[in-house]
């Protein structure tokens, strides 16, 4: 079975978001909904790996039910989407689907394993994995942490998988816990009390091209706890850590992702609730541990959990939302640009291709899609260049 996805027309694509005091721009150019099969998808991932697009996500009866099971799709062009046969666990509500390559060039999934009983009901959540060489057929999956702390996502850095664990459910003094493998199956604990100021849950971490490490945080509300999204940042062994409150504007930032452009900068995505639920797209300044909304995606209602990727010189976002009526899968892709330091108008990152010039790399060029690299290229990041779309001037990254 394929599905073709349908374009969303009930947004005003195209327009350009500048915000300021932030150095690039956004332009959402198309939404399409990929996925609707199951009475309930949600709790999306992306990654792009083997030349193909796979979305992550969870199919069930209900935002929380006794028959949680993983999707995968697969894609090569995002117009036409391929169904893998779904991801189960007897006996498990299997939640919260994270996609990544393994250092051996598998892709890995990971996600949450809740025992529940019945539908609405509360239940301890673990950590479940499963691999795959082709992206069609998986192993089995396997419990990797127990019931009672949930691993809710890995990031590989230098051979080994990092994530962060938290109770659930949680206590009256929920902590995170930092993991590290090897294998992405058996984890030992890096630092055992990571953070625990009111009520953290969910973490993404990323790594930036020189090792530092970037952990973007959900906190729920707690008492008088404050429960806005924070930034954590480490460098060296990850041992030592310094925190940083993004604002109340980011209170329960459900769904928490960030990714790191070519150009360098950073976009993260999540739940945010003024004037109602919806799924957002946010500038984060690491350096000055800030975050700016930059857009509101198409959504509403039950809705988040958005996957992120960078491909062929545009970002793909996916998410799920119910502002249609039926929670569904959804995929919007973003154009970004930041001014040209020459004459101020808008450059575009693009691909720089190295190697004997074929046919089809001499074609991108032409399209101005890619550039030919040479021998000139940043040190530390050679594949891509910047292209100033006025005076068609280029630099590195």
């Amino acid at each position: 079975m394929q599905v073709r996805s349908i374009a969303v027309l009930s947004v005003v694509l195209n327009a350009v978001v500048a915000v300021a005091a932030v150095p690039i721009r956004v332009e959402l150019t198309e939404v399409k909904k990929i996925w609707d099969q199951a009475p309930h998808n949600a709790f999306t991932d992306l990654v792009v790996w083997q030349d193909q697009f796979f979305c992550a996500f969870r199919e069930g009866r209900g935002h929380v039910s006794t028959d949680g099971r993983i999707r995968v799709l697969r894609s090569r062009n995002t117009d036409v989407w391929r169904p893998c046969e779904p991801v189960v666990m007897e006996g498990y509500d299997l939640r919260d689907a994270h996609l990544s390559v393994t250092p051996d060039g598998k892709l890995m999934l990971l996600g949450g394993a809740a025992p529940r009983k019945k539908d609405n009901e509360r239940a301890p959540t673990g950590s479940f994995a499963a691999f795959s060489s082709d992206g069609r057929q998986w192993s089995e999956p396997q419990i990797v942490v127990q019931p009672g702390r949930w691993l809710w996502c890995v990031t590989w850095h230098e051979g080994k998988a990092y994530g962060v664990s938290y109770p659930a459910p949680q206590g009256a003094t929920p902590h995170l816990e930092l993991l590290t493998s090897e294998d992405g199956v058996h984890y030992e604990p890096l630092v055992y009390k990571l953070y625990a100021v009111g009520r953290p849950n969910e973490v993404t971490l990323r790594f930036d091209r020189w090792g530092s490490c970037y952990a973007l945080i959900r906190r729920d509300r707690m008492s008088d706890h404050p429960y806005s999204a924070v930034l954590g940042v480490s460098r060296g062994d990850y041992t030592e850590w310094q925190w940083h409150d993004l604002g109340s504007e980011f209170n329960a930032f459900g769904g928490p992702n960030l990714i790191q452009l070519p150009t360098g900068h950073w976009l993260a995505a999540g739940r945010m609730h003024a004037d109602g639920a919806h799924t957002a797209l946010c500038y984060l300044d690491v350096a000055e541990h800030k975050m700016t909304k930059l857009l509101r995606l198409p959504s509403g209602g039950d809705t988040s959990y958005p996957g992120l990727a960078w491909h062929d010189g545009l970002l793909h976002m996916s998410y799920y939302a119910s502002h249609e009526g039926k929670t569904s899968i959804y995929l919007a892709t973003v154009n970004v640009t930041y001014p040209c330091p020459a004459c101020g108008a808008m450059m575009k990152p693009i691909p720089m291709l190295a190697g004997l010039p074929t046919e089809a790399m001499r074609e991108q060029v032409r399209r101005g899609q890619a550039l030919l690299a040479g021998c000139v290229g940043d040190p530390h990041n050679p594949e891509i260049a910047c292209v100033c779309l006025n005076c068609k001037k280029w630099k590195t990254a």
